[in-house]
């Protein structure tokens, strides 16, 4: 009896180091099954048509009180007065597994949105104004897992953002100059406005510029599909800029997996290195040190006031991964995700270089565009 229960407990003990191995070998496979929806797809109804007309609907808009898009850490001026108007989506903030997309009254969702409103459109707040529709966005499981339902919750989320889209088109005034930008989902979505709601249109000569962080952008099957190109000089317009930053040792093996299970604007599945514009440099080098780094922000949350943070860092374009890394990045907040994945902090990394970038770019804009 004692060598039948000595062999049993040795044998469990086997059984618990094959588990732990097999834990640490399929991390990433557990967290996405972990962090997937549990419940089953439910479609959803197209939003009444006026829906973006109401206050309610938008996150930024310049007629809201306590914007989010007004913030400016103390010291901060507003260092001009420009005529552009901005388009904002924002990234995934929907973390529950409960549903596929978020329902419009999730406070939680509304609330970390909000903070990414505050961290990454007010690079734009200098502007004429800055517009950040709500909309029913996919849930972050729904980027962990390669089903047909992540699809449709991604097609129901953009049916959204492309109405607030033809509101904001109607609302501004006609022929003004436009930026648009995104974060990760946000992203994703705005390079299917520019490719079937701006190419080919009279909206494509207003673009000013395009900021697209925190997704993977292919040079190859997504950037053509915009009419667009990469920005590669300060005074350039009409162009986009794309990155994902990582601080080193950088893994972004899970940001590629993801944006894989998601065909690229030509229909392709890409495998290129993703397009990497370094903000510190504006295209035009894939490297700058820490001294061309104006001032990150450390954006707060619902207690903290933000806070410009100098001296900041410097970064790079890694030209095998094509992601955007940052050596002893300053501390803006805990939302680093894993590979030292610090895309939370995409805009907020490069805050003030940002604005310079976009004051620039617009400048370029309006003189290709004064009468002659």
């Amino acid at each position: 009896m004692t060598r039948i229960l000595a062999g049993f407990g040795l044998l469990m003990i086997a059984l618990i180091v094959i588990q732990i191995a097999a834990i640490a070998l399929a991390g990433p496979t557990i967290e996405i099954w972990r962090m997937g929806p549990r419940t089953a797809f439910v479609p959803q109804p197209a939003l009444p048509p006026d829906s973006y007309q109401q206050p309610a609907m938008w996150l930024a808009r310049p007629d809201l009180p306590n914007d989010p898009a007004r913030i400016l850490p103390p010291g901060v001026r507003h260092d001009r007065v420009g005529s552009a108007f901005v388009f904002f989506v924002h990234p995934t903030t929907f973390m529950a597994r409960n549903h596929w997309n978020a329902p419009l009254d999730h406070a939680d969702s509304r609330m970390r949105a909000n903070l990414a409103v505050r961290s990454m459109a007010s690079v734009f707040n200098d502007e004429a104004g800055i517009y950040a529709p709500r909309y029913r966005q996919a849930a972050m499981g729904t980027f962990l897992v390669d089903r047909p339902e992540s699809q449709t919750a991604l097609t129901l989320a953009e049916s959204d953002v492309r109405a607030a889209f033809a509101t904001f088109l109607r609302t501004i005034p006609p022929h003004a100059p436009i930026v648009m930008a995104g974060h990760s989902q946000g992203a994703q979505i705005t390079l299917r406005l520019l490719r079937d709601m701006v190419r080919n249109t009279p909206v494509a000569p207003r673009i000013v510029a395009v900021y697209l962080a925190g997704w993977r952008v292919s040079p190859a099957h997504d950037l053509p599909s915009t009419g667009l190109t990469a920005c590669t000089r300060a005074n350039q317009s009409g162009c986009a800029m794309a990155w994902m930053t990582f601080a080193d040792p950088a893994d972004p093996e899970q940001a590629r997996t993801i944006a894989s299970h998601y065909p690229a604007l030509d229909g392709q599945h890409s495998d290129d290195a993703p397009l990497c514009t370094n903000p510190l440099t504006a295209g035009a080098t894939a490297a700058a040190p820490a001294s061309a780094n104006l001032g990150s922000m450390a954006t707060g949350d619902e207690w903290r006031r933000p806070a410009l943070v100098m001296p900041s860092v410097g970064a790079h374009c890694d030209p095998a991964t094509g992601v955007l890394v940052v050596s002893h990045p300053p501390h803006l907040g805990d939302q680093v995700l894993s590979g030292n994945n610090y895309s939370t902090y995409d805009f907020a990394l490069f805050w003030r270089n940002l604005r310079a970038d976009l004051a620039r770019r617009e400048a370029a804009w309006q003189q290709e565009h004064a009468p002659s």
